[in-house]
């Protein structure tokens, strides 16, 4: 069994975003400017904006959190989006998820220009992925390819099981690993909470790519001999033997499948710090021209 180490390539990644900032600037050309808009103060997508900001400042980029009241109208949020797509000096902007109950996240998706959705959320990007034009990656999609390719895993004519149909993960993977490309060219399944003889399906996988949400949903007996495992979920619990009195777990229950398996990732440091270094990339791209000319 052989760990697939996110933090270690993100790492690396990052190393090879700040060299092209710093050529972009040398260049004479402008630094990447990434937005990220915070409604309310949920402690998850706190925690992840400010990993994003040390993330800009580490590579050199220019980065900026608007935060915004929890009980900000949907129209004031629709505003504050058109005010970002007119603004030349922001190359890319997020707004970030989950939004308050009052607010229909998909119209707000919906309402960020194409050319700067560096989440890859909206249908346009979304759609220009599923016929294999270039387009902005949903940033966890985005990251699992890339770790599969760093890794060299085959892929090719293997069987990959998706559990999960969510439009952020499961959806946009399971088309990623349609494609014509390595990563690639796998027979794919998608699986989620209606299959019936779940464990049918995912013993046959080659690649079982895990995003349903559930803590410790994957057991071993789920799972073949030699898989890899791609463990996409995060669930904070408490612990008396952490430091901070947390314990991060996914929808693998690891210590137990990481015996079967040839390849895995942890939780914490597998998938997870791969999806900032897919949206920094995003950004320089944005920032480039190089999707929409």
């Amino acid at each position: 069994m052989e760990l697939i180490d996110g933090k270690k390539i993100s790492g690396q990644i990052k190393e090879e975003i700040a060299r092209e900032v710093e050529q972009i600037k040398k260049d004479g050309g402008k630094t990447p400017h990434l937005v990220a808009v915070l409604v309310g103060n949920d402690a998850a997508s706190e925690t992840y904006v400010s990993h994003k900001e040390k993330a800009c400042n580490k590579v050199g980029m220019d980065s900026q959190v608007v935060r915004l009241e929890a009980g900000i109208s949907e129209e004031e949020l629709l505003k504050k989006v058109y005010e970002l797509n007119n603004d030349e000096q922001v190359d890319g902007f997020i707004v970030q998820l989950p939004l308050p109950d009052h607010i229909d996240e998909q119209k707000v998706i919906e309402a960020i220009d194409p050319k700067k959705d560096v989440d890859g959320f909206h249908p346009i990007n979304m759609g220009r992925m599923v016929i294999g034009l270039p387009a902005y990656l949903s940033a966890t999609p985005a990251g699992i390819m890339e770790l599969l390719k760093r890794y060299n895993i085959e892929t090719e004519g293997k069987n990959c099981v998706v559990l999960g149909r969510s439009n952020i993960v499961g959806k946009p993977v399971a088309n990623l690993m349609l494609q014509k490309a390595y990563p690639g060219n796998t027979t794919v399944t998608v699986c989620h909470s209606r299959t019936k003889n779940l464990e049918s399906y995912t013993r046959q996988a080659d690649i079982l790519i895990v995003a349903m949400g559930k803590m410790e949903f994957v057991t071993a007996d789920m799972v073949k001999d030699g898989a890899v495992i791609i463990d996409v979920g995060i669930h904070r619990i408490k612990s008396d033997k952490t430091k901070s009195g947390w314990k991060l777990k996914g929808d693998v229950k690891f210590d137990e499948v990481k015996e079967k398996a040839s390849y895995i990732t942890p939780v914490p440091g597998g998938v997870g710090p791969m999806t900032i270094v897919s949206l920094l990339r995003n950004t320089i791209a944005a920032s480039q021209k190089r999707i929409y000319g």
